[in-house]
């Protein structure tokens, strides 16, 4: 198990995005996740730093890798924003292709990069809103988890589906290299029971991202939202979940980044390991 920070969350926001690759700076969050006792970046794939990441050059593949090694900090998992702002539903079929090619070559880079699992978000322009949607995106998926399972990465799946929507989608792609990215935050923000969830699916659940949302509203501090972490963290508990925790929280004011995620880390763990996880039962 480990607690991982969603990559931006250690800056000020880039250029005005709540989210996105901080593209100037990227560099810098590997000794501030260290210093703030982080293991871990999630690393992000957008539109916005597309140009600039370093997943795009065998260079920057390697910058990160020794940033990765002098600071010890893993970079496991990237995710892939980027189709959110070019989703693979309701668009045309030549779009569909790029977009499709374009999964196909950041699996590529991801096995470079020696990234473990890669978090489609199927959410907000990219939701999923019908059986029709449905049946694409296991058309789709069926396609690339050829080429995820031969790269040696699951695709974690994020979606806006109620608990037995996404228990039937699912069932109709059994991959072991596909599995669920349970996004608290998100779920509390769509009024859905994490037991119920966790009931539902909660075996195909790969990593979790940790915040809290109001319900049919935004980000806001941990605790003061909907989202009953400890209950979650309970629930999940008595299942085999063995993946990490990433934290996406609500941010504080500008310039005080790492003291807010070192402050949210001890909350966040402390409520790990009063659900058992750290204990060596879940690692």
């Amino acid at each position: 198990m480990r607690l991982a920070v969603m990559q931006g969350r250690l800056l000020p926001p880039y250029d005005g995005h709540f989210q996105s690759f901080p593209l100037s700076r990227w560099r810098e969050e590997f000794s501030l996740a260290q210093r703030a006792g982080i293991d871990a970046i999630e690393w992000i794939y957008d539109s916005v730093g597309e140009d600039g990441n370093p997943l795009n050059t065998d260079a920057g593949l390697a910058e990160m890798a020794q940033l990765s090694e002098k600071h010890s900090i893993a970079v496991v998992s990237v995710c892939a924003d980027y189709f959110m702002e070019h989703p693979f539903l309701r668009v045309s079929p030549a779009e569909l292709e790029v977009r499709i090619d374009k999964l196909l070559w950041l699996l590529e880079r991801c096995k470079l990069a020696g990234i473990q699992r890669m978090v489609l978000p199927f959410v907000d322009n990219s939701r999923i809103e019908n059986e029709t949607d449905q049946d694409e995106v296991v058309r789709i998926l069926s396609g690339a988890l050829m080429a995820a399972e031969k790269a040696g990465i699951e695709l974690h799946l994020e979606t806006s589906l109620g608990p037995e929507q996404f228990s039937l989608l699912l069932a109709r792609l059994p991959h072991p290299f596909l599995k669920v990215n349970y996004d608290s935050g998100n779920s509390a923000s769509l009024g859905y029971d994490a037991s119920e969830e966790i009931a539902s699916y909660g075996e195909r659940i790969g990593s979790v991202h940790i915040k809290d949302r109001i319900r049919g509203g935004g980000t806001v501090p941990l605790g003061s939202g909907n989202a009953n972490i400890p209950v979650l963290l309970s629930n999940l508990s008595r299942t085999a979940y063995k993946g990490d925790f990433v934290m996406q929280i609500a941010r504080d004011e500008p310039g005080m980044e790492l003291d807010w995620i070192a402050k949210n880390r001890e909350l966040v763990r402390s409520q790990l390991q009063e659900a058992g996880f750290g204990r060596g039962k879940n690692r």
